[in-house]
């Protein structure tokens, strides 16, 4: 029984809610200062650290692009073999090159003995067959081991920057495509890259040159000194994992980079974005905070108070309803007339209430039901409102039986694990069509399932709703079927029904009872299941009339069914399945 709690004074009820509203706007503000200082930090660096990785891939891949193009092109120059005499057309297919990728500067094609059979290029004199031996020569012997050979960057007249690429032929009589790059058509690629307003990046390659640059000036002049900032903070990055890091760049400013590898050349390519532009955005949330903060304070004062006066009274009347209705009291009723939130609060609290003992009376309900009825048949009594349609008594029904063919095979071959996943997909498709039906699901055993039509709650034209429901079981089925021939498992699926006059009704022992039927139509059923072949739905005579012309029926030749004198007649629904298993 509930008692009447005592009203604590209003001056300490005050000071609760003071301290706790106070708390909970400004300290959370006070956190939350903190917290998106670090937090903005560390998100500001991770998405920065991302955009600088990105651009640095990005840039990686078009230089890499570049030159994989050019190994290409040389490649063209090296797949046929060398005839006897002067190849014209190779000094044309030469020239054509030179003139198609403006940054080779001079090509020369030796041949598998090692000699020169050609030189053209763009600033010396051309030359067709001098004889001269490269087989020693560095590219040569790179191309021949690593079929594409690209050599170390070097500055011609201590400025420009060229590299030397070697490409083998398929085959050591083809010889060697070598050729001069002009590495200055690389700036195109870099001096595109913006991070922010004033990003940038730049190319280094293994032994710390400055390759390219978006102020070309530093890497035509070659300075080792100048670039040495760079190249310690390429180190830096390394040591890092290839992390985003803080470092110092060529003019000594603070800078984020981040750092992508070109593995052909072994270069890389590293952006960067200034500091002071990248955490710009945090220094203007910790203003925006401090504002919060003020406004806060001046919020929870005045929140305090008027909450103070406006809740307390209500709240207690809510805490006390709650209490009753939490202790099972569900008829006990909460009366608020504040006409805002807190009302409706109160008005779904007693909607809650009489759901509550709803549920719990039906809970209960199908609760003792269920400890003798399958779940399916105590469903059923629940939405009856009356177990006396489980009495045992005789009514005509109709019975239908489906089994899977091939499943003792299928299951003495196959994972326990693939058995157990196949049979809930069977069983789930059919429950579905079984609950969209209104039938019972009786009993399963394995891969067969008994379904009562018109037991235990009568239904109208049950023989024409057992044969849509068996049809719509076949297409269900079939589908899954088609999944599983896919995966090598050769299944099938019959169904066969029956309609006649059954007993229905509670039959086991004390402990446990089931809902099932007794009598001719369920051996009828089994037994025209069993004879029902994959993709068939077999009928009796006494459903096939009830169903009429409704769905077409084909008959066909009566059969010998174990447990029956005679032959027995029998149909077969003609539903065109689709075929799935195509």
């Amino acid at each position: 029984m509930a008692t009447d709690v005592p009203k604590p004074p209003r001056k300490l009820l005050f000071a609760k809610y003071f301290i706790a509203v106070f708390g909970a706007v400004v300290v959370p503000l006070l956190v939350a200062g903190a917290s998106e200082a670090w937090l903005g930090y560390r998100d500001q660096r991770a998405r920065l650290s991302e955009q600088l990785a990105l651009e640095a891939r990005l840039a990686a891949v078009e230089i890499h692009n570049f030159l994989e193009g050019i190994s290409d092109q040389l490649t063209w120059m090296v797949h046929l073999p060398w005839s006897p005499g002067v190849d014209e057309r190779r000094r044309l297919d030469g020239l054509r090159l030179l003139r198609q990728v403006p940054s080779i500067m001079s090509l020369r094609l030796i041949d598998g003995s090692g000699k020169e059979r050609l030189y053209v290029s763009r600033i010396g004199l051309n030359r067709v067959e001098s004889g001269e031996d490269f087989s020693k020569d560095p590219a040569v012997l790179g191309a021949a081991g690593q079929r594409a050979w690209m050599g170390p960057v070097t500055f011609q007249g201590g400025s420009e920057p060229f590299m030397t690429v070697a490409v083998a032929g398929n085959r050591s009589a083809v010889g060697t495509a070598i050729a001069e790059v002009n590495l200055k058509f690389i700036w195109e690629v870099i001096s595109a890259i913006r991070v922010g307003r004033t990003g940038e990046a730049y190319v280094l390659d293994h032994p710390g040159n400055l390759v390219a640059h978006p102020d070309i000036s530093l890497v035509l002049r070659a300075d080792e000194d100048a670039v040495l900032p760079l190249q310690l903070l390429r180190t830096a990055i390394s040591a890092q994992a290839g992390q985003a890091i803080a470092g110092r760049d060529i003019n000594g400013q603070m800078v984020m980079a981040a750092m992508a590898t070109i593995p052909v050349a072994d270069w890389s390519v590293i952006a960067k974005q200034p500091l002071t532009e990248a955490f710009g955005p945090i220094y203007a949330a910790l203003w925006r905070t401090g504002l919060l903060l003020v406004g806060g304070a001046i919020l929870a004062v005045l929140l305090a108070y008027w909450l103070t006066q406006r809740m307390v009274r209500p709240i207690r009347r809510l805490e006390d309803g709650v209490a009753r209705i939490g202790a099972g009291e569900f008829d006990h009723r909460i009366h608020l007339t504040t006409g805002d939130e807190l009302e409706r609060l109160a008005e779904r609290l007693n909607d809650m209430a009489g759901e509550l003992a709803v549920s719990q009376e039906r809970s209960e309900r199908i609760g003792r039901l269920k400890r003798f009825l399958a779940p399916q048949v105590a469903e059923l009594v629940d939405q009856a409102g009356d177990d006396r349609v489980l009495d045992g008594r005789r009514v005509e029904v109709v019975v239908v039986f489906c089994d899977l063919r091939g499943f003792t095979a299928f299951s003495a071959r196959a994972e326990p694990e693939i058995i157990i996943s196949a049979l809930s997909a069977y069983y789930e498709a059919l429950d579905r069509v079984i609950t969209a039906h209104g039938a019972t699901l009786v009993s399963f055993l394995g891969d067969g399932v008994m379904v009562l039509v018109n037991a235990p709650v009568a239904c109208s034209d049950p023989a024409l709703r057992a044969v849509t429901m068996a049809c719509d079981m076949q297409a269900g089925v079939q589908l899954l079927l088609a999944e599983w021939h896919r995966a090598g498992h050769e299944l099938g699926f019959g169904v066969g029904l029956a309609m006649g006059p059954a007993t229905v009704g509670r039959i086991g022992a004390e402990g446990r009872f089931d809902y099932t039927a007794i009598g001719n139509v369920v051996n009828l059923a089994a037994r025209l299941c069993a004879s029902a072949k994959d993709g068939e739905i077999l009928v009796d005579r006494t459903a096939a009339q009830a169903v009429g012309t409704t769905v077409v029926l084909v008959e066909q030749e009566a059969r010998a069914l174990k447990g029956f004198d005679q032959r027995v007649p029998i149909f077969a629904v003609d539903v065109p399945l689709r075929d799935v298993r195509a």
